[in-house]
């Protein structure tokens, strides 16, 4: 680990940010004061609805902590494939007793204005989805004295994050929950993803910027395996879902380890984007059938989405999770760090004594 990173948190232990209310202010602050690298989600906040959580999570924590954003998204639906995707999720919406989004309600999600807050207001470290910034933008970071993540999913992205100037990668396995970091989201290319450790390999030689390892590490066994292979860190996302300080919804905590729910699918059924999420009743009937459009597509099922939460309905709901989840377990936030630093010592033995992580 760069001494730059190794400084901000003592475990190599990465809480993922996890947008749409899973990594709120407690879950960050838990996970920062337990020595990992707690995260929020600005993805699909307003500037100033992230900068009150920022606010917020340094009332809870004087320890280093990350803010997320997404990239601002090129247009490129196919015409007509929206409103054809609409007509199909008309049953949902009567079922819900809701109406769909607009699909048109913007584009812009306030990328910019997020950025004016983080240069104004810096925090220590700042991560982008979805593409990849200018190399101004890492310059402004850099000056401000915060520390610039990037996530890859092969091994040329990383190198694009690299040249742009990013101070590390995170290597995003398939095995991931959540949205797959694709720098250009082509249809040709869903559920084609990379496996994390074969990843990181490839990622390691084609870098000399630290890696931080994402996609099914529930375990410090796990993470003694990442960094075995060239990692710096591990970033845990679904790991950290099921937590006491978590926002998820108690219905998408008890559904990572329910028999109901034993497996997950990349889809786009959700948000137009490939996202990794359990297989339930809508992903079933409507994953096939949506078309490549984020954010149109994330727009216009909220409302169902929300009406589903609301009725707690399981099986219309969009819940994130990654290869690993039915090994979640039900903690603190802080106690999960401990224990996975224990296991990553326990790891570490094994390996240097002849044996294999556990």
């Amino acid at each position: 680990m760069s001494s730059a990173l190794t400084d901000l948190f003592p475990h190599p232990i990465v809480q993922a940010p996890m947008a749409g209310g899973i990594s709120v202010p407690q879950l960050a602050a838990a996970v920062s004061e337990a020595g990992g690298l707690g995260f929020l989600a600005a993805g699909y906040k307003t500037a100033d609805g992230m900068y009150q959580e920022i606010k917020q999570l340094r009332g809870l924590t004087s320890r280093p902590f990350g803010v997320n954003l997404f990239m601002p998204q090129p247009e490129h639906a196919e015409s007509g494939a929206v409103d054809l995707y609409a007509h199909q999720l008309a049953g949902e919406a009567a079922w819900y007793e809701t109406e769909l989004g607009d699909p048109d309600s913007g584009r812009d999600d306030g990328y910019d204005a997020k950025l004016a807050v983080l240069l104004d207001d810096p925090v220590p470290v700042v991560s982008f989805h979805f593409g990849v910034p200018r190399r101004e933008v890492f310059d402004k970071l850099h000056r401000a004295g915060t520390f610039t993540l990037v996530t890859a999913t092969t091994a040329e992205e990383a190198r694009a994050v690299e040249r742009a100037g990013a101070d590390a990668v995170i290597a995003q396995g398939v095995e991931a929950g959540g949205h797959q970091g694709t720098h250009r989201d082509l249809p040709e290319n869903d559920g084609a993803g990379i496996g994390l450790l074969s990843l990181v390999a490839q990622v390691r030689e084609a870098v000399r910027i630290p890696v931080v390892a994402a996609g099914g590490i529930m375990r410090g066994g796990q993470i003694a395996a990442v960094l075995a292979a060239g990692a710096s860190a591990a970033q845990l996302g679904t790991a950290f879902v099921a937590t006491h300080e978590s926002g998820a919804h108690p219905l998408h905590k008890r559904a990572l380890t329910d028999p109901l729910f034993p497996r997950t699918e990349l889809t786009r059924a959700f948000t137009g984007r490939p996202a990794r999420a359990l297989v339930n009743r809508f992903l079933r009937e409507h994953g096939p059938y949506a078309p490549a459009a984020y954010p149109e597509v994330n727009h216009l099922t909220a409302p169902l989405r929300k009406a589903a939460a609301k009725a707690e309905d399981a099986q219309g709901m969009a819940m994130w999770a990654g290869q690993g989840h039915r090994m979640a377990r039900e903690l603190s936030a802080g106690r999960l760090v401990e224990v996975l630093a224990a296991e990553l010592a326990e790891a570490r033995t094994a390996l240097s004594a002849g044996g294999g992580p556990r």
